[in-house]
């Protein structure tokens, strides 16, 4: 219903490209002013209801959204208004952008924060341990599209230095190089951008990582291990920390997604990375709404299916935890 009522709809943004704007520029809430263009330009009532019949927008509200429901079921995501291709062909071509963004983004973060969320807990009230907090809150407390402006003026050819490319996912010669020239190219071109995105979660996963762990520190079953005279990293890597693992695991869904859309968006369209966060920001401009409701679709499929597996985890790290309903279940 939201995305119904947004002006500048497709029909609006189509007859503003008809009358000599800009395609997919039409400005929002201008529909009195493209009416009276239309009469100067001569674009007749039945050319604007072909429009509105080309996107199915000559259909009562209902009707189209039963329409749409019964297509999404299916799988059948119609096609683009504006790219003129099948939804899921977009899709497929622009995931393997996001997909190495948000993987590589979330694999970065947990392996440093979950070390060094440990190491702070064993160095709780350290010079270490204050240091690297206050270190952790500064890149908290930048937002990331604005480090990224900052580290492309800084290093990507602005006003100081030029060592890395500021778009695309690869250099144009990608296919003539060999193969360990194009990991390098690749890494070369997703540095910045993973750089962007990770840092903003490290103080969230680096704190609760250490909370936890010095939560675990001062159970019995810690005390009872160092008694039997186990050296300290087995008990901190093997006894604490698979108890520890369990909060963590809670975020495993909600910081994929994090990664994988709400900052790839930003950062896909700061760095010109055709994935489907920019996708989504295009989309959303032009009002192309096919693309629009596909990428809602896809990402509340993806969230479904890492809370599923975030269950399946906790049953794998924790023995004690059931899903079955016997006496024993819990």
């Amino acid at each position: 219903m939201i995305i119904q009522v947004v002006p500048g709809g497709p029909v609006e943004q189509m007859i503003a490209a008809r009358i000599g704007g800009h395609h997919g520029e039409s400005q929002p809430g201008t529909s009195s002013s493209l009416g009276e263009k239309v009469n100067r330009k001569g674009l007749d009532e039945e050319q604007i209801l072909q429009l509105k019949k080309l996107y199915g927008f000559d259909k009562p509200v209902h009707e189209r959204f039963f329409n749409w429901c019964y297509k999404l079921f299916t799988f059948q995501f119609g096609e683009s208004y504006f790219y003129h291709r099948k939804v899921i062909d977009l899709v497929i071509d622009k995931l393997p952008v996001s997909v190495s963004l948000g993987i590589i983004s979330f694999l970065l973060t947990y392996l440093i924060c979950i070390p060094l969320g440990i190491a702070k807990a064993v160095r709780a009230g350290s010079l270490f341990d204050v240091f690297s907090s206050v270190i952790v809150l500064l890149g908290y407390s930048i937002p990331g599209f604005v480090l990224g402006i900052f580290l492309i003026v800084l290093f990507a050819g602005g006003s100081f230095f030029d060592f890395f490319p500021v778009r695309g996912l690869v250099s144009d010669n990608f296919d003539q190089l060999g193969t360990w020239e194009k990991i390098k190219d690749y890494f070369h071109h997703l540095f910045l951008p993973v750089v962007c995105m990770t840092i903003g979660s490290f103080a969230v996963m680096t704190n609760l990582t250490r909370n936890t762990v010095m939560e675990h520190i001062s159970q019995l079953y810690v005390l009872t291990a160092r008694s039997k005279g186990l050296r300290e990293r087995v008990v901190i890597w093997k006894h604490v920390l698979r108890n520890a693992m369990i909060p963590l695991v809670t975020g495993f869904a909600g910081g994929f997604l994090t990664m994988f859309f709400g900052a790839s968006m930003l950062i896909e369209t700061l760095f010109s990375l055709d994935g489907l966060g920019l996708l989504s920001y295009e989309s959303v401009i032009k009002r192309d709404y096919p693309v629009v409701m596909a990428n809602l679709f896809f990402f509340s499929l993806l969230f479904v299916i890492g809370n599923l597996l975030s269950d399946i985890m906790y049953v794998l790290i924790d023995p004690r935890i059931s899903f079955d309903s016997g006496p024993g279940g819990s």
